[in-house]
């Protein structure tokens, strides 16, 4: 074969293969997945029967993680739902979105009463509260639109979903207003004060209350033809804990006490709404054509003396108030694996996402989950916690309580000595997030349950670790 007929076949070849991936990534873009985020609300990390909870059983979440990209060393961004929920839709962190906390100004409901009275020494108990009304008030919303205000000037999931397309619906869990107002195209949640609007009002029915609302959506999207993103983030196992009678007597009879017989029943109770959808998506022949991402919002651990959480759980910058699994399950696309060491964070949900619709943003600060090289790369995974109420909307990362850095050894929390002012040893000041003023180090391959600090012993890592923070929290109010 002379040379000029060897170049025209290798540039023939050459044309063909272009042509075909050109085709290729047409039919992907004329075809693109339809998008479920399923968002846990307050649950442990452990508490699933595929994390080898001993009563606890998932069967339904347990094959999504078998069929998903599933990583049980995830973290949200702060183990507090509002910031977590706002970090998720954005794939930013806090201080650059700017929701910290759950309500805005002071509802006195918690320690936000001790920052302003600069910590009384009679027990929390005895500080008079607000009345709940406070959370419905013309005050609170008020305040409350001033952080609204600045975060939708943040582009979110939904912005970036409608530029190809997508049909979006909310529901459960929303704490920025309507679903309008979050750019979906249809939802749940009013977010009107005048109606209890809050942190997801109607939505929060759904779960509980059935999943036609959704099913309805989604029949409705492939009626006209358009990929669809769904936010289900029920009112599950969040309180009030009142599961169905048949699961609550299920757990009754291995609980240690009925608060906890509670708690596992609710978590059962989410698992069988997630079956119910995965049911749904088999009936209509959407399962193979749809990405399901699954978090938590933030931990829980459920208290055996009453019915609310433990300490070092919610609000907290250990292990039980910041850590959950994350699923990636897209058939064909994600390989299924249940990974128990890389680090993954709820702030890459919203790149990786991206990365299946080949848009890309350089502002946001999380990975795409699917590029493995840099996801093994990254060091260090940050986490902001902060007090519930924001007490000051114009800066509203004044309430950070925490800063953590943490890679696959050691973990470091850095307290603001502004606000936690001394070891919190009482129970009830640790409901709200208050532990320590001393920066602790603990090393999670030998401690993982965090009962030893180790920062005086290693200084130098806790240097290192400190230097990091200080690069990544800039806040920008």
């Amino acid at each position: 074969m002379n040379l000029s007929v060897s170049l025209y076949l290798s540039a023939f070849i050459l044309l063909l293969c272009s042509c075909e991936n050109s085709k290729s990534q047409k039919l992907e873009e004329e075809n693109p997945p339809n998008i479920i985020f399923i968002l846990s609300d307050d649950q442990s990390w452990g508490d699933y029967s595929f994390m080898d909870h001993p009563h606890i059983q998932t069967p339904h979440i347990d094959q999504l993680a078998k069929e998903s990209a599933t990583y049980t060393r995830g973290y949200v961004t702060s183990p507090l739902c509002g910031p977590s929920l706002a970090s998720i839709i954005t794939g930013k962190y806090a201080f650059q979105h700017g929701q910290t906390g759950n309500d805005a100004g002071n509802s006195n409901r918690d320690a936000s009463e001790w920052m302003t009275r600069g910590y009384p020494d009679h027990e929390v108990k005895k500080v008079k509260k607000k009345s709940v009304n406070y959370l419905y008030s013309k005050v609170r919303n008020d305040r409350f639109d001033l952080i609204k205000a600045k975060f939708y000037k943040h582009k979110l999931l939904t912005d970036y979903l409608s530029t190809k397309g997508y049909r979006s619906f909310q529901s459960g869990k929303w704490w920025l207003g309507s679903w309008e107002e979050g750019k979906f195209d249809a939802g749940m949640t009013h977010g009107d004060y005048q109606r209890k609007g809050r942190h997801g009002d109607e939505g929060l029915k759904i779960g509980r209350e059935g999943m036609d609302p959704i099913f309805n959506f989604i029949d409705q999207t492939q009626k006209d033809n358009v990929p669809f993103f769904v936010w289900y983030a029920p009112f599950l196992p969040h309180t009030p804990h009142n599961p169905p009678e048949e699961l609550l007597l299920k757990y009754l009879k291995v609980a240690p006490n009925e608060s906890v017989a509670k708690y596992w029943a609710m978590c059962e109770w989410l698992d069988q709404t997630v079956g119910d959808l995965m049911n749904h998506l088999k009936e209509k022949s959407l399962e193979e054509n749809t990405l399901i991402v699954y978090t938590s919002d933030n931990g829980w651990i459920q208290s055996e003396k009453q019915n609310r959480y433990a300490p070092r759980s919610k609000r907290a910058p250990h292990e039980g108030g910041i850590r959950t699994p994350i699923m990636f399950k897209l058939p064909g696309k994600i390989q299924p694996e249940i990974n128990r060491s890389t680090l993954v964070s709820n702030i890459d949900l919203v790149p990786t996402v991206l990365s299946f619709l080949n848009l890309t943003e350089e502002s946001l600060p999380g990975l795409n989950v699917m590029d493995k090289k840099k996801l093994n790369e990254r060091e260090t995974l940050f986490i902001e916690c902060y007090n519930h109420d924001i007490l000051n909307v114009e800066k509203p990362t004044e309430t950070i309580l925490y800063k953590v850095a943490l890679n696959k050894k050691w973990k470091l929390m850095v307290p603001n000595k502004d606000l936690v002012i001394k070891d919190f040893t009482d129970p009830q000041s640790n409901y709200y997030g208050f532990y320590s003023n001393q920066i602790q180090l603990f090393d999670l391959e030998q401690d993982p349950k965090e009962e030893l600090n180790l920062a005086e012993k290693h200084p130098e890592i806790v240097e290192k670790m400190s230097r990091q923070i200080e690069q990544w929290w800039q806040p920008i109010d």
